[in-house]
């Protein structure tokens, strides 16, 4: 009998176990891979180098306090700031550097988009208050004093967003919007608009999509939080997660794929695993008691498919009903000898994401094509990005590692990704090359990671890494559905967490945080 039980070990389901295991519970975390992490894992895909499985830059995590709650940086974890977070290299060689400043930001626009310098600075302006209101999400979990702490700020901020933007109506009607209408009205040349694009598409929404609105506005959030990369690769989040479990009495297994989760059709009873080694005679399943089980993994394959008896009525049908696109990520991941060699680059270009995207029209055909099961055309909407600029770690001296990743990648794919992974691979390069002459010479070695790749090895459905879409009906409160979001479920014992609930996807940590919440607010209802 294990008291409670957390299936799947990305860096969501570490962070419930942590609280749990803080707080003196007994917990054990059962992942179905090798190696603990999820879509935050570093490989070593190529001898020598090592690299992100999915997860390249962290900012959301590092705005919630879990990082401190949890005395991870004692524990190992060091984080590096990206900065610039964003540079857009152009096809004829200019570019636009995004600081973590914007007042260094507005003088580099002020250098290839002078129109541009001032309009800059008056939209994050009027963006800041409402990230600062949307980033109060974040907070899902946190103690009371925390949030007490926090209060005046976001009051004061509640103000300045409805003055800076024309009052409740003109600021329901600017959330309501697509991403791509908010930067025509404010910005005036795809110099800015373009790269800001490219760090809105990684919701994997499109500009054109109605509600994206907040995919646009979140560039004001780098400037407030930055962006940060681990020490190590984004295995460094999850290997100072793993010695904070252990240090609190907590454990986990890994090769441990859980098949079932079983209830009484009152209560939940504990989990099936696959037979193995440790399940005595070949084939034979083992079971594990517990009264309480924390599923990490996606919301629909947890509750619908893991759940036995699966989920039923209205709550099911809400569930089944939840969505996510078919345009999501490929990777190129690249051994190199030198960083692409921009023309006009200067020392810190290559610290944080590179855009590739000259143009919102081409981003936003990207994701038609990706709905209607086509590749994109060329010039392929493509971002890179290259963290060993910042840490020598990942590759051999002298050496880098850069990758790749284009956002409008199609999940199900007409003729399928077999025949035409490695053609496209190269058009990816050749998106480099055209703005870093010679780069392909560099390259040593490389592995290509196809959403069909990436739903077969991380078992994502849809290979979408955050479970659903990040849309305004499947967001915060609502996410994955009203009734779920609570991060309860109708059985008793039995929670859910991961990238698909409560309150946002993408490395935030605030969902395993406030599972963990609603466990301790069972507990204690229920007399444990």
């Amino acid at each position: 009998m294990v008291d409670h039980v957390v299936v799947g070990g990305g860096h969501n389901g570490l962070v419930t176990a942590c609280y749990l295991a803080r707080a003196g519970l007994s917990v054990l975390v059962l992942e179905r891979s090798a190696k603990l992490g999820g879509g935050s894992r570093t490989d070593e895909l190529i001898s020598g180098y090592r690299f992100n499985t999915h997860s390249a830059a962290h900012n959301i995590i590092n705005a919630t306090g879990i990082v401190e709650e949890l005395g991870l940086r004692a524990a190992g974890l060091e984080y590096r700031e990206m900065d610039p977070f964003s540079v857009a290299v152009h096809r004829d060689g200019g570019i636009v550097r995004f600081h973590r400043s914007v007042e260094r930001t507005v003088e580099s626009i002020r250098e290839v988009a002078p129109a541009d310098a001032d309009r800059y600075r008056a939209w994050i302006a009027d963006t800041m208050p409402i990230i600062t209101l949307m980033s109060a999400g974040l907070e899902a979990g946190a103690g009371t004093a925390r949030q007490w702490r926090r209060l005046p700020a976001r009051t004061w901020a509640a103000g300045q967003a409805l003055a800076r933007n024309g009052g409740p109506s003109r600021l329901a009607q600017l959330l309501l919007s697509p991403y791509g209408r908010v930067l025509e009205e404010r910005l005036t040349s795809d110099r800015v608009r373009a790269p800001v694009s490219a760090f809105a598409a990684h919701a994997s929404a499109s500009p054109t999509v109605p509600g994206s609105a907040i995919y646009g506005l979140w560039q004001a959030f780098y400037h407030q939080v930055g962006q940060w990369h681990a020490l190590g690769g984004a295995q460094g989040l999850i290997d100072a997660l793993a010695r904070r479990l252990e240090s609190y009495g907590g454990q986990w297994r890994t090769d441990a794929a859980v098949t079932r989760v079983i209830h009484d059709g009152q209560r939940v009873t504990g989990v099936e695993l696959e037979g193995g080694p440790s399940a005595g005679s070949a084939g034979r399943s083992e079971r594990i008691s517990s009264s309480c089980v924390i599923t990490a993994v996606d919301p629909q394959t947890a509750l619908l498919k893991l759940l036995d008896p699966p989920l039923a009525g209205v709550g099911a049908a809400q569930l089944r009903a939840t969505h996510r696109s078919n345009a999501v990520q490929m990777l190129v991941l690249l051994a190199t000898t030198t960083l692409p060699a921009y023309a006009q680059g200067r020392p810190g270009d290559w610290n944080g994401l590179q855009s590739y995207v000259d143009a919102v029209d081409s981003l936003a055909d990207g994701f038609a094509q990706a709905e209607a099961q086509r590749l994109p055309d060329d010039p392929i909407p493509t971002y890179a990005f290259t963290p060993s600029a910042l840490d020598g770690s990942l590759a051999p001296p002298g050496h880098h590692t850069v990758y790749l990743a284009c956002p409008t990648a199609p999940f199900r794919v007409r003729g399928g990704w077999h025949e035409m992974k490695e053609e496209f691979a190269e058009r990816m390069i050749d998106t480099v090359q055209a703005r870093a002459p010679g780069f392909r010479s560099t390259i040593v070695g490389r592995t290509v990671r196809t959403p069909q790749d990436m739903a077969q090895e991380l078992h994502w459905p849809g290979a979408h890494p955050m479970s659903l879409d990040v849309s305004l009906d499947q967001l915060g409160w609502l996410r994955p559905t009203r009734a779920l979001s609570g991060h309860d479920t109708p059985i008793a014992g039995l929670f859910i967490t991961g990238a698909g609930t409560a309150p946002v996807g993408g490395v935030a940590g605030a969902p395993g945080r406030a599972a963990a919440n609603a466990v301790m607010r069972w507990r204690r209802r229920s007399g444990r």
